[in-house]
């Protein structure tokens, strides 16, 4: 019989924290960049780790790395765990009235060149207010970031607003505008300012896998669906081969345009805008760094 787990100690905590990056990265030699420790010491970590809870929690050798079935119930509950560690270090925050803790942001991607960057601005603001702040930003289509500020995984979120879900709040940042380009290699490149969107029935366009505005299907129901893209830096790489024509924001396209390499079909005519916005969850619980970030946001004004 399995002896009861001891009280958990800081080490404990470290060695479930080194287990929660492994499982999250996939692999030994995939965590060592991220935890910054060598593959040796991360394995004897998670042995040290598995002594002390009594069981096995992965396979690892020459099948590879995988999580056994007890693995997956003791990262099932170390998240628990880390969300409530973390709640209480979010009360005790309030308590004294300082910015202490961790920030997970989830944005979409190519927001950066956004010459606006009211983003960065209030991160900024916030770290220079406190350096006991951790900000970590993630890169995920719209849909994944939903899913992960209504989970809780996520604390704020900053994509295109197209379409509300009852759980969570949006905050309007600004307009982004987006444009129909090709790249210097495709053959309508000479012409393409003076092309109107009939003149472009059935070309070969790059099509976005995430979700769009009315005004922005509608522009692209005249093009042929050729390839498709998860996301705006797949649309770039792919009008640039010369090959596909696609929707990119002004400000992400810029760069190429700016070295002839794209221009614009029609731009009087061809664009559509879409808000973005900093999102939250509904009903959150009050979180002093959160509300300090979307202060700063909203003084950007």
């Amino acid at each position: 019989m399995n002896k009861p787990l001891a009280p958990i100690s800081d080490f404990d905590l470290r060695l479930i924290r080194v287990f929660r990056t492994v499982a999250e990265c996939g692999s030994f030699t995939a965590a060592e960049s991220t935890l910054g420790i060598t593959r040796s010491a991360i394995s004897l970590h998670m042995s040290d780790l598995e002594q002390r809870l009594g069981m096995r929690l992965c396979q690892r050798g020459r099948a590879g790395f995988a999580l056994t079935d007890e693995g997956r119930e003791v990262l099932r509950a170390s998240e628990s765990m880390m969300a409530s560690i973390e709640d209480f270090r979010r009360e005790v925050n309030q308590l004294h009235d300082s910015l202490r803790g961790e920030l997970n942001i989830g944005l979409m991607n190519n927001l950066v060149t956004q010459p606006r960057m009211r983003i960065t601005h209030a991160l900024a603001k916030v770290r220079q207010q406190s350096q006991e702040v951790r900000i970590n930003i993630s890169m995920s289509p719209p849909g994944d970031i939903e899913r992960r500020l209504l989970d809780g995984h996520l604390h704020m979120g900053a994509f295109p607003l197209i379409n509300k879900l009852s759980g969570l709040e949006y905050h309007t940042l600004y307009d982004e505008k987006s444009q129909l380009y090709c790249s210097h290699t495709h053959p309508l490149f000479a012409k393409a300012q003076k092309l109107s969107i009939k003149d472009l029935q059935g070309i070969p366009a790059v099509i976005p896998g995430y979700r769009l505005s009315p005004e922005a299907i509608a522009l692209h129901q005249p093009l042929a669906d050729a390839a498709r893209a998860s996301d705006r830096e797949g649309i770039a790489f792919l009008v640039l081969t010369g090959q596909y024509v696609g929707f990119l924001p002004d400000h992400y396209a810029k760069t190429w345009v700016e070295k002839n390499m794209m221009t614009a079909f029609a731009p009087e005519h061809i664009h559509y805008s879409v808000s973005i916005a900093a999102v939250t969850r509904k009903n959150r619980r009050q979180n002093l760094i959160i509300d300090r970030v979307l202060a700063e946001l909203m003084q950007e004004e």
